[in-house]
């Protein structure tokens, strides 16, 4: 919930659900922390990198309904898409309908209680330089007459460098080159609000 002047207000927060969306707040952001402290460690960087960098600086809550739908195979619940920030925690019900993209394939990601998914961003992927790839999912329309529910935090930048980002330059050899250009806060705006919900455009755009 950060930037400061663009966080909600706990008392704009609906009553019947404010304590339970604070404690997951903190609860996804924790775990957004942990997982990105093993993210640096795993390509080599110091496991405070991306803290440092506010990956996960600024927090999106969403929850999302998905209503019973008597036709499912005539539409999508959630068409294919990549995450745009770094990092996505998502706590979904026991109601199946969550797909990720494998090779060709679409795959099932059957929920399993008490888990958590982590998916990795269109940024995230970037900043390392390829070395973590953005995931492609989409969601099925729900066939079955319980809605299916998922509470996901949208974890991003909360402080842009002036001069943009690209890949980490400790990232960057004459072995393993930038692999994506330079990008600011403006060409990420613009891209996103320009495609909304789509694979991969940016990552895309900024190819070298």
């Amino acid at each position: 919930m950060s930037p400061k002047e663009r966080s909600a207000k706990v008392e704009d927060i609906p009553e019947i659900l404010r304590k339970e969306s604070l404690a997951w707040d903190c609860c996804a952001n924790k775990v957004a922390e942990d997982v990105m402290e093993l993210l640096c460690e795993g390509i080599g960087l110091e496991s405070s990198k991306f803290k440092d960098l506010t990956l996960s600086g600024e927090r999106l809550f969403v929850g999302v309904y998905y209503p019973y739908c008597p036709q499912p195979d005539l539409t999508l619940g959630l068409t294919p898409h990549t995450d745009p920030g770094t990092i996505t925690v998502l706590l979904q019900n026991q109601v199946s309908g969550l797909q990720v993209k494998h090779g060709e394939e679409w795959v099932d990601v059957k929920p399993l209680s008490g888990a958590l998914i982590i998916n990795i961003a269109d940024l995230l992927q970037i900043i390392s330089n390829g070395q973590y790839n953005s995931v492609q999912h989409r969601v099925r329309a729900n066939s079955c007459e319980e809605p299916r529910i998922s509470v996901v935090e949208f974890l991003n930048f909360s402080k842009w460098e002036e001069s943009g980002y690209g890949p980490l330059a400790e990232l960057v050899s004459a072995e393993k080159p930038p692999r994506y250009r330079q990008f600011t806060k403006a060409e990420f705006l613009n891209n996103f609000y320009s495609k909304g919900l789509d694979s991969k455009s940016l990552i895309d755009k900024l190819k070298l």
